[in-house]
């Protein structure tokens, strides 16, 4: 197990994201029929700590009510996370800031919103019985176009190699 623990130490997020897919293709060619998606805390907590680093934010302890973060500038930021590009995510209540990411099979990120949380939260739909407002991928991507650069959280300088195109962040 120790052989093991020391390769993946020495890869990139993409990598491990990767292969963390890689493993659920395995299951899922082993189990036809069955499903099995990485969801809830595992993808979001990928995604907090891809924003983190990106962004430079300061991560609140899990769970907490919210807001996820803190950034450079001083703003509550809230993450949101989806592997489905046409997907939705949800809010139960209105952040200060709020950035979405979208997290693709391959290990690539690209941003969805990146701006004030109460443009999101007026568009979002009613609250559902989850306790959630849903808001779809293509009305955030609306949405973000009218957001001025000043209201953005800027990325900052990465520890590892990361290029920006014009869809995806890629290592």
């Amino acid at each position: 197990m120790v052989m093991f623990d020391d390769e993946l130490e020495h890869r990139t997020v993409a990598e491990l994201i990767r292969s963390l897919y890689a493993i659920v293709d395995e299951f899922e060619r082993r189990n036809r029929g069955r499903r099995f998606t990485p969801d809830g805390h595992l993808v979001g907590s990928i995604g907090e700590i891809i924003a983190a680093e990106w962004y430079g934010l300061t991560l609140y302890p899990a769970s907490a009510e919210t807001h996820d973060a803190k950034s450079p500038c001083g703003r509550e930021v809230q993450i949101k996370v989806t592997q489905n590009e046409t997907g939705q995510v949800g809010l139960r209540s209105e952040p200060e800031h709020l950035l979405v990411l979208y997290l693709a099979r391959n290990g690539s990120v690209s941003e969805l919103f990146n701006g004030p949380g109460a443009l999101v939260w007026n568009a979002a739909g009613r609250m559902q019985k989850n306790g959630q407002r849903p808001i779809s991928a293509r009305k955030l991507r609306i949405l973000v176009a009218g957001v001025s650069t000043t209201e953005r959280i800027n990325p900052v300088e990465r520890a590892y190699p990361l290029k920006v195109t014009d869809e995806h962040f890629v290592e």
